[in-house]
């Protein structure tokens, strides 16, 4: 069954939890951005078409699952092996750009602007589950907290590469 009903009144209950709270609650929007997060991606991986990026993005969102589950209260979470996994994958990336010497306006490959609204959006989901921490309502370990941060960059990187590979010129903002 797609629906139980039981969420008309408003309420919701997390993982493994007989307690029901507000669908507007810190906890519901944190799981709410970070389901965002992990269906954007699927976009990415489409779009990426089995390469090396779809596979990363594919870890991605399996961990983006864990994650989910763990700011939902179950006894999941990240290690922090995945966090120095991610930070393998951007030095590696780096090596091959340019060096960053300001913003750049995003764009260039369809691709890239997806992995750049991606980014955007992890950081947003990163924002509410630090949130839901900060106010003790989930207990979020540190690594999933470094995963999170690492995510934005992760997607950054994949964004200026792809655009780089393309021969895509990275266009700073005017300031005008």
């Amino acid at each position: 069954m797609l629906y139980t009903g039981k969420g008309d009144n408003g309420t919701t209950s997390a993982f493994g939890c007989d307690q029901r709270f507000s669908k507007s609650s810190a906890i519901a929007e944190a799981l709410g951005t970070l389901d965002e997060v992990n269906s954007f991606l699927g976009v990415v991986k489409v779009k990426a078409e089995a390469s090396e990026v779809s596979k990363i993005i594919s870890d991605v969102q399996q961990n983006l699952f864990t994650i989910q589950a763990e700011v939902a209260g179950a006894e999941k979470h990240i290690g922090e092996e995945k966090a120095r996994e991610l930070g393998k994958i951007i030095n590696a990336i780096e090596t091959e750009l340019p060096p960053i010497k300001t913003f750049f306006v995003s764009g260039g490959t369809e691709l890239a602007s997806l992995l750049d609204l991606a980014r955007a959006l992890s950081r947003r989901a990163e924002r509410r589950v630090v949130g839901v921490a900060d106010e003790g309502a989930v207990r979020v370990g540190k690594e999933t907290l470094a995963y999170l941060n690492r995510l934005s960059s992760l997607l950054y990187a994949l964004a200026r590469q792809t655009n780089y590979k393309s021969g895509i010129t990275e266009e700073p903002p005017m300031y005008q």
